[in-house]
């Protein structure tokens, strides 16, 4: 079993806490976890909310105390002897690379001392974890960077940051949901909408699945925001082993 401690945050909610390091099986412990606390449809816990390594339990103290809670997760968690899933569902997300997308392609060059189509060939080859969403609505942290393309932020954020831009920080890579500020290094662009608030699954992916980049052309960038406009276009989902 993967050792893990229970800390209380704030009067309504405690963090289930891993160690401190990102790891794919960690992940994996937290959200078969999160799977099973689900399952059980407890009155009084109110969300569950996984990152890289801990998942946090909120839930309405009227109705559960902290005790009863810590001693139902200790009891879960002690079930959870050894995660082995070894299927895996991939999100294919097309992203266009060409220079009016990647604002910040030229830095990454420089950084890695490799070529254009070999940053391309590099950030397209892997199939990314996603251990967790966040600080936007569909913003996906992924794991899985190749680390000749780590880069560090930029050292000035930009004031605004398009839809669906595809950027590196450090020794992850990510995509920007909606428009925001933000310190990535802007490598591409995807023409899909990822967050769509008026789904009733208002995202493509979810915690745990992968993310496969597949590289575009400025044309099928074009055709594909058509598609997305009128509703036409299907993402392309496989399902694949680890």
């Amino acid at each position: 079993m993967v050792k893990f401690s229970i800390f209380p945050a704030g009067d309504s909610a405690v963090n289930v806490t891993f160690d401190n390091r990102v790891d794919p099986q960690i992940n994996q412990f937290i959200r078969t976890l999160q799977r099973k606390l689900e399952s059980q449809k407890t009155d009084g816990i109110t969300a569950l909310v996984p990152a890289f390594r801990t998942l946090t339990v909120f839930y309405n103290p009227e109705l559960l105390s902290f005790n009863e809670l810590t001693t139902m997760v200790q009891a879960i968690a002690t079930q959870v002897k050894q995660v082995d899933d070894r299927s895996k569902k991939i999100i294919h997300i097309p992203v266009c690379y060409e220079s009016s997308f990647g604002p910040d392609m030229g830095h990454i060059v420089e950084h890695s001392n490799l070529s254009i189509q070999e940053v391309i060939e590099l950030h397209t080859k892997t199939d990314y974890l996603i251990y967790m969403l966040g600080f936007l609505p569909g913003f996906v942290y992924l794991g899985g960077l190749d680390g000749r393309l780590a880069t560090p932020r930029l050292a000035t954020p930009r004031l605004s940051i398009n839809p669906g831009a595809v950027g590196i920080a450090g020794e992850q890579t990510g995509v920007y949901p909606i428009a925001s500020p933000g310190g990535w290094q802007i490598i591409g662009q995807t023409p899909l909408n990822l967050f769509q608030p008026q789904n009733e699954n208002p995202f493509y992916y979810q915690t745990g699945d992968y993310i496969h980049f597949d590289p575009i052309t400025a044309s099928e960038f074009d055709q594909i925001s058509r598609l997305v406009d009128e509703d036409r276009y299907q993402v392309k989902v496989e399902e694949g082993t680890k």
